[in-house]
């Protein structure tokens, strides 16, 4: 088993950057494909982006591509996201999430990850 906390959330301007960092506790963390989810008040949970257990293959939502870059330290047990060019509509709380199954690499569908951070406040000011 694995446990997830996330860091780096905050307020921010539009235009503005944040990165969020995962830590993993675990010695099996390199076992498992991490994924980041964010989910707005009155919505849905939503895919933001995913990584491979290597950092070999990351997929990221449309809404987010080109702005968002998904990174993995396997020696810091860490996940991050790096966020710029932030818009209002990213604001949200933002969870990291871990699957250990090694089908499909990388996993779009929250219902697919067991284990969960307690999630971090992102807000983003227009």
């Amino acid at each position: 088993q694995v446990q997830l906390v996330e860091s780096g959330g905050g307020l921010v301007q539009a235009g503005g950057s944040l990165r969020l960092s995962c830590a993993a506790s675990g010695r099996t963390y390199s076992s498992y494909a991490m994924g980041w989810f964010r989910q707005a008040p009155g919505k849905e949970r939503e895919f933001v982006g995913a990584v491979t257990r290597t950092g070999d293959n990351i997929a990221y939502a449309d809404s987010v591509k080109g702005r968002f870059t998904i990174s993995r330290d396997n020696a810091k047990t860490t996940v991050y996201l790096q966020m710029n060019s932030l818009k209002p509509e990213d604001t949200a709380v933002y969870y990291c999430a871990a699957r250990i199954a090694a089908l499909p690499p990388v996993a779009t569908m929250w219902s697919m990850y067991p284990y969960w951070g307690q999630g971090t406040q992102v807000t983003v000011s227009s």
